[in-house]
C-alpha cells in the first residue's frame, strides 16, 4: 500500500462488517451482475466473495491511490518499471500488432518483434513442410526443448494446454531438471537422426540448460550426427551469438530476444518455438491475439470493470484482510493440468517479496502461496480440507463450455462438480440443516444429532470461477494475460518490484561452490547440517 489515506487497519474493519455470502445473495438481486466482467473471450463471476458494495468502493479506492492506473500505464509507455535492474517490463510489445508502436530506451522494438516472429514462422514452415532435416535427410519427428523456468514452464504449459491443436507427425517434449533422470527419459528410444533440440538460455551459460545441452549433444554424437553437422539439429533461443557457434550452432538459426522480457513472461517471445512448433505458427498467433486482446481490455477499461484489477483487488481482500494464506487454483480441463504450476511461478516468482520498493520492509503480507490441480482429482484430494477444515483457501475455478470432444455425458458431470463445489463452498450447510436432513433420511434424533456436526459445513469460503467458451488459442492466451496483469496491480498496492527475482539467485551461487567441493574434494566452510550433507554425498559417490 503506497499513498492510500485509508490503512489496512480500515480495510479490516470495513471487511468485518460485510454480512455472509448467503445473505448477500438474498438480499442483493443485483449481486450476480455487480460481481461478473467480461472481457477478450473470458468470463469472470467474482460473486462468491466475502465482499460487498463498501468494500469494494474501499478497494478500488485503494486501487486509484496506489497509483495502479499509472504503473499499468507506465509498463506500456515502455518506461522501467523494474526499478532494481532498472529495465522496460515489455511483455505486451510481444504479442501487440506489427503497427503498434512499444519503445523501450526510446526506440520502437516492434520491428525487431516481428522479424523474430516472421522467422519463426519461416523455421515453422521447414519443419513442418520437411525442407528441414536431420543430418541424414530424415524429417523431423521428435523436438525437445531444452530450458528452465520461465523459458521452460511457460511453453511447457502452453503446448499441454493446446494438446488438441497438435500438428500430426511431431512430438514436443521438455527437460529443464538437472537431475539426469529428465533428459535420459526425453532421449529414449528417439532417433538423433530425426531429432531436433532447442536450447532455451538468454546468455547461453544458464547452469542446468548447458549441462543438459552438452548432454544432449554428447547423445547426438553418440547417435551418429557427425559434428560438423550438429547446426541440423540444434537451433538456440539465446543472444549469445559466439557461444552458441561455439556449441556448434549456426548463428542464422539463433532466435532473439530481449532484456525487457522476463522469464516467466517469456512464451510469447521465440521462447514460444516449441509451441509454433508443436500447433503451427497460425495458432501461435492466435494465442498472441488473445493476450492482446486482454491487453487492450487491461490498459483501457475503467477500474471498475477491469477484470484483472476485480481479480487483483480479491485477491488481496483474502489474502490481506481475511488473512488467506494460499490460493487454490482448480481447473476443470484435464490440459489445463498444469496451469497451478504455471501460475506459481508468474505470481510467487513476481510478489514473493518483502521489501517494498524503497528497499523497506513491508508491513503486511505479499503474495499467498499458489497451488492446485485439475477437478475432478482436486475433490478426493483435499477439498475436504478446503469445505470443513481449519485452514481454508480461497479458489479460483476455471470451466470450459465446450469440451472439444463428444463424450458430453463426462462434460456434463464434470461442469455440474465445478458449480456445485463453489456452490457448496458458498453456502455451506448448517447443523441444522444437517438434523433435518438426517430426520428425512430416515435416522432418529439421537442419531440425528450425532451426526450432525460431522455433516455440517461453514460455508462462506470464497471463490471465483472464470468461464472459457472453449480452451483454444485465443482464450488461453487472454487467460495467461490476465493473470500476469494481476500480478501488475497486486505489486502496485503492495508496493513492490513484480518483476525482478533476486530470490533465485543465493541458492545457485552457493550450489556453484558446492559443486566444486563434490567433485574435487574441496574443503567448504558451511554450517554443521550443510557440510554433513556434502560430506555424506562424497563418500557415497567414492564407495
Amino acid at each position: 500500500m503506497t499513498s492510500s489515506s485509508t490503512t489496512w487497519t480500515d480495510l479490516v474493519a470495513i471487511s468485518e462488517r460485510v454480512a455472509p455470502m448467503r445473505q448477500l445473495f438474498e438480499t442483493d438481486p443485483d449481486r450476480l451482475a455487480k460481481h461478473t466482467i467480461e472481457a477478450a473471450g473470458l468470463v469472470l463471476d467474482a460473486s462468491k466473495n466475502r465482499i460487498d458494495d463498501a468494500l469494494l468502493a474501499a478497494m478500488l479506492s485503494l486501487a486509484k491511490s496506489s497509483a495502479v492506473e499509472a504503473r499499468r500505464d507506465a509498463m506500456f509507455a515502455g518506461q522501467k518499471i523494474n526499478l532494481s535492474e532498472r529495465r522496460a517490463v515489455l511483455h505486451v510489445a510481444l504479442r501487440a500488432s506489427r503497427d503498434a508502436i512499444y519503445e523501450a530506451d526510446g526506440k520502437n522494438v516492434m520491428p525487431e518483434v516481428h522479424a523474430v516472429l516472421d522467422h519463426m514462422e519461416a523455421f515453422v514452415g521447414q519443419v513442418h513442410g520437411g525442407a528441414w532435416t536431420g543430418h541424414s535427410g530424415q524429417r523431423i519427428t521428435d523436438v525437445i526443448h531444452i530450458g528452465i523456468g520461465g523459458s521452460d514452464l511457460g511453453p511447457r504449459f502452453a503446448c499441454a494446454a493446446l494438446k488438441a491443436f497438435h500438428h500430426t507427425g511431431l512430438k514436443v517434449q521438455f527437460v529443464a531438471n538437472v537431475d539426469a533422470h529428465a533428459i535420459d527419459d526425453a532421449v529414449a528410444g528417439l532417433d538423433p537422426a530425426s531429432t531436433l533440440f532447442i536450447i532455451a538460455s538468454k546468455t547461453f551459460t544458464t547452469a542446468e540448460t548447458m549441462m543438459n545441452a552438452h548432454s544432449a549433444r554428447d547423445w547426438s554424437l553418440a547417435g551418429g550426427v557427425p559434428e560438423p553437422e550438429l547446426h541440423r539439429h540444434f537451433v538456440a533461443v539465446s543472444t549469445n551469438a559466439d557461444a552458441a557457434k561455439a556449441f556448434g550452432i549456426d548463428v542464422a538459426n539463433m532466435f532473439g530476444f530481449w532484456d525487457w522480457v522476463g522469464g516467466r513472461y517469456s512464451l510469447w517471445s521465440a521462447i514460444g518455438l516449441p509451441i509454433a512448433l508443436a500447433c503451427g505458427m497460425d495458432r501461435f498467433r492466435e494465442l498472441l491475439a488473445g493476450a492482446r486482446a486482454m491487453d487492450t481490455h487491461f490498459a483501457t477499461a475503467p477500474l471498475e470493470d477491469n477484470m484483472p484489477v476485480r481479480l487483483a483487488l480479491i485477491g488481496i481482500v483474502n489474502a490481506n484482510l481475511l488473512g488467506a494464506r494460499s490460493v487454490c487454483i482448480a481447473p476443470y480441463h484435464q490440459h489445463l493440468e498444469l496451469l497451478p504450476a504455471h501460475l506459481q511461478q508468474v505470481e510467487m516468482e513476481s510478489n514473493g517479496k518483502s521489501v517494498d520498493l524503497e528497499g523497506l520492509p513491508v508491513s503486511h503480507r505479499t503474495v499467498p502461496v499458489i497451488w492446485g490441480q485439475p477437478g475432478t482429482n482436486a475433490q478426493h484430494a483435499y477439498f475436504q480440507c478446503l469445505h470443513q477444515g481449519t485452514e481454508w483457501a480461497p479458489i479460483d475455478f476455471v470451466a470450459v463450455i465446450d469440451p472439444g470432444h463428444r463424450h458430453f455425458e463426462h462434460h456434463r458431470a464434470l461442469l455440474a462438480n465445478c458449480f456445485a463445489q463453489s456452490e457448496a463452498l458458498m453456502r455451506g450447510k448448517t447443523t441444522a440443516e444437517a438434523k433435518a436432513e438426517l430426520v428425512a433420511a430416515g435416522k432418529d434424533d439421537a442419531e440425528a444429532k450425532r451426526l450432525g456436526p460431522h455433516k455440517t459445513f461453514p460455508g462462506n469460503r470464497p471463490s471465483n470461477t472464470i468461464v472459457l467458451s472453449r480452451l483454444d488459442p485465443a482464450s488461453l492466451g487472454a487467460l495467461i494475460a490476465l493473470y500476469e496483469h494481476k500480478v501488475l496491480v497486486q505489486g502496485a498496492i503492495w508496493n513492490i518490484d513484480s518483476f525482478d527475482q533476486w530470490g533465485v539467485e543465493l541458492g545457485k551461487v552457493l550450489a556453484k561452490t558446492i559443486v566444486d567441493e563434490l567433485e574435487h574434494a574441496v574443503p567448504g566452510t558451511h554450517d554443521a547440517s550443510t557440510a554433513a550433507l556434502v560430506d555424506r554425498a562424497r563418500r557415497l559417490e567414492a564407495a
